[in-house]
């Protein structure tokens, strides 16, 4: 500054920022303020200009030579790999790959062997297969399927209803509604026909399908129902024959394999494969058809006219033990089984008191131990007491009666059984009875055969020992107590009662059985003995009612009571022609109640059964006229 200048002193100003303006916040001392758009250290505005960043070269144009190049390598690349993996699908897992596609392609189904039948004795069949089918839908593939070939165009479960009902005799609308769903597998009809079956394929609807499935039938209804059993829906034998011989019945099932199209249909000239199956043998009985079918009403007929609860008859041929006839009253339809009605025969699973019939092995004991003869006499009270005190009373009060053995079995006298079993040691009654088939199974081939009830002799009390020889503290069967006089009328061996006759393959080759087992009981001389005695049972005793005209028989009444108070087992078990034996008869009726006497009961059905079995079998009068014994003395 020059001298001559006046001094000029600059007070600082606060200003006031303009409305909407930031004011500026002072400058701390000693720090110069610099703000942009500023000259530092000046206190005018002068703009500060910017420069822009200079411009980026310009790029070179791609080489289109060098793309291409990397293109093609990576082109190259990928055929190798695809070739590569082709290579090594067809070269090394082609097989695999093509088998398995096949493998999904593939349709299985079962191919059930045909049942072998079961027949009588003559061939005649008693139980038999019948072709049928089991109908079923892929009811989703069904959604899809059309017919424009119709007039209108049929479509869906609807329109395939319209075409299958009358084939079936069904509905249409019933039928439409079990074609419509979700399901893939869905049964629609069971026993279908062949020929439905063939005009239902005619119509080329692949999703409807048909499985194999034969029908059990039984040409004779009731006759031997209650033996040959049923068969279920599976094909198994579930009752009765048809279960116990089931294995060799059912035959081994094959199968068949095809090779099926996107609908299910077969692809003509496809894959096919499989095994054949193996039809079952067929079995032939022992039973008669027709005496079988008698017996059957017989016995019904004798039930309903007694009152009586239940009934049974047996038809043994003693020389071979062959089972003629096993009857039971109320025998089941096997071509309508249910649940209540697969009982089986009572005639080997129920047991009751013999009663009277038994006392034929204590006389055949007696006879064989020398302890008696047929014309030994004996003085027969009412009522007799044994040595320890045990009272045994006839089932009808009389005075002393003078009989023979012979007479005493024809009277069926417990006080005179009584007299003449107790010379018997007692573990030699319990041998005899053992001996003729009490207390164990026959062995007969049917399911739930009872072996009856013999306790040890230890076992048997004061009573007992003695109430055993008339046929009281044991318990039997209806074909065992059969057995005890099939076994006397065969010289006094007994033949293992057997229904098999024999078996036949499929390709008709015969397969007989193992012969039965025989056991010599007694000798013939004492069987002859005791049979001759049951033929005055017959001719002068209980069993009057059994006679068959033309006919010598031999046999022997029976009543037996049960633990049930009201209980009553009537029977009637009788030989004919007792001159030469060809049939062992055994009738039995439980709480009969217009009689409780089994030859009031009993008696008349074996004459009419027994009748009919001799005519059946073809069985000549009897020729010479019996030699009996006497029945009394004097």
């Amino acid at each position: 500054m020059s001298a001559g200048e006046a001094t000029t002193t600059r007070t600082p100003t606060t200003r006031t920022p303009a409305a909407g303006t930031r004011a500026l916040l002072p400058v701390p001392a000693g720090r110069t303020a610099v703000r942009r758009g500023l000259v530092p250290g000046a206190g005018t505005r002068v703009p500060v200009r910017r420069v822009p960043p200079p411009p980026a070269p310009p790029r070179e144009p791609a080489d289109p030579h060098r793309r291409q190049a990397v293109l093609t390598v990576l082109v190259l690349v990928l055929l190798t790999v695809f070739a590569g993996r082709l290579v090594y699908i067809q070269g090394f897992q082609g097989e695999a790959i093509a088998a398995k596609a096949l493998q999904d392609r593939l349709s299985y189904a079962e191919l059930i062997a045909a049942r072998g039948q079961i027949t009588d004795a003559h061939g005649k069949p008693l139980a038999t297969s019948v072709e049928r089918y089991t109908m079923h839908v892929n009811q989703r593939e069904l959604a899809k399927w059309k017919d424009r070939r119709s007039d209108p165009p049929l479509a869906g479960p609807a329109g395939a209803a319209a075409k299958i009902a009358p084939i079936l005799n069904m509905d249409p609308a019933e039928l439409g509604a079990v074609l419509t769903g979700d399901a893939q597998y869905r049964v629609v009809q069971r026993d279908v026909l062949p020929a439905q079956v063939r005009a239902i394929r005619d119509l080329k609807i692949y999703s409807i399908g048909f499985d194999p499935t034969p029908k059990r039938v039984y040409p004779n209804g009731i006759v031997a129902g209650n033996l040959l059993g049923w068969v279920n829906r599976e094909g198994q034998g579930a009752s009765g024959l048809e279960a116990l011989l089931d294995e060799r019945l059912a035959g081994t099932s094959g199968v068949a394999v095809w090779e099926r199209g996107r609908l299910g249909q077969e692809i003509p000239g496809g894959y096919q494969d499989g095994t054949s199956p193996q039809a079952g043998d067929s079995v032939q009985l022992t039973l008669l058809n027709d005496l079988q079918f008698y017996a059957q009403e017989a016995i019904d007929a004798r039930v309903a006219e007694t009152g009586a609860s239940s009934g049974v008859i047996v038809v043994l041929d003693p020389r071979t033990g062959e089972l003629l006839a096993l009857a039971d009253s109320g025998a089941v339809d096997p071509n309508q089984p249910s649940a209540g009605n697969l009982r089986g025969s009572s005639a080997i699973s129920d047991v009751f008191e013999p009663g009277s019939t038994a006392k034929v092995v204590t006389m055949a004991a007696a006879l064989e131990l020398g302890l008696t003869t047929p014309t030994t006499p004996y003085e027969v009270p009412y009522q007799y007491t044994t040595a320890n005190e045990q009272t045994f009373k006839d089932s009808h009060e009389h005075a002393g009666l003078q009989l023979t053995t012979t007479g005493v079995l024809a009277e069926s006298s417990n006080t005179g059984t009584v007299m003449i079993g107790q010379d018997i040691p007692q573990q030699v009654r319990h041998d005899y009875l053992a001996k003729f088939g009490f207390g164990a199974q026959l062995g007969i081939e049917l399911p739930n055969e009872s072996k009856g009830l013999l306790h040890a002799s230890d076992d048997w009390d004061g009573r007992t020992k003695y109430a055993v020889l008339f046929g009281q503290g044991v318990s039997v069967t209806a074909l065992q107590a059969t057995s005890v006089f099939a076994t006397i009328a065969n010289d006094g061996v007994r033949v293992q009662p057997h229904l098999i006759k024999g078996w036949t393959s499929a390709d008709g080759t015969p397969a007989p059985v193992a012969p039965p087992v025989s056991t010599q009981v007694v000798s013939p001389q004492t069987a002859d003995t005791v049979l001759t005695m049951l033929e005055s049972a017959v001719d002068e005793g209980t069993g009057g009612n059994a006679a068959i005209p033309g006919y010598r028989v031999a046999g022997k009444t029976g009543t037996a009571q049960k633990f049930n108070p009201n209980g009553i087992t009537a029977s009637f078990i009788g030989v004919a022609p007792a001159d030469d034996p060809r049939i062992a008869v055994g009738v039995f009726l439980q709480d009969p109640r217009s009689s409780e006497w089994g030859g009031t009961v009993a008696a008349p059905v074996f004459s009419d059964v027994a009748g009919f079995a001799l005519q059946e079998l073809g069985v000549a009068p009897s020729g010479v006229p019996a030699q009996l014994f006497p029945t009394t003395w004097e």
